[in-house]
């Protein structure tokens, strides 16, 4: 059996457990893994082709498409490789949830950028358990 490089990556970005979304330069998802639809609530079929609208709160899409658009128009992110950033998202049923995510920027032999690849976790639990812990902190330092 030969090791095929190119099936192999479709296989591991597929069915990683991870969301992994590709957005074209517009903000259009151009690709939706498995994990994106378990954790979004959207079918492939249903997030392809659509805005990152689907799955951004409508108080952070203004700031999201600033920096959205600065990165497609300059190439740069202030995001450096890896950094991860932690934000709330949206699922389908309109439940908010919180996600960590890092970005990867493509761009093209010219040059100009082509789009964004988000790898995304959902940390919901966990943001809710850490939330609980301040809160039984802050009430017993005031009795």
């Amino acid at each position: 059996m030969t090791f095929e490089p190119e099936r192999f990556a479709y296989d591991l970005v597929r069915h990683a457990s991870d969301a992994i979304i590709y957005a074209d330069a517009d903000g259009i998802i151009r690709f939706w893994n498995d994990a994106a639809t378990r954790i979004f609530g959207f079918a492939a079929a249903e997030a392809i082709g659509q805005s990152l609208d689907i799955i951004i709160p409508e108080n952070l899409r203004q700031r999201h498409w600033d920096g959205y658009r600065a990165t497609m128009r300059s190439g740069q992110t202030r995001y450096g490789a890896g950094d991860l950033l932690a934000v709330p998202a949206l699922r389908k049923d309109g439940a908010r949830i919180s996600v960590e995510f890092t970005i990867l920027p493509f761009g093209g032999e010219d040059g100009r950028m082509t789009g964004i690849a988000a790898i995304l976790r959902d940390v919901t639990r966990r943001f809710e358990e850490m939330k609980a812990r301040r809160a039984q902190l802050t009430r017993r330092r005031d009795p």
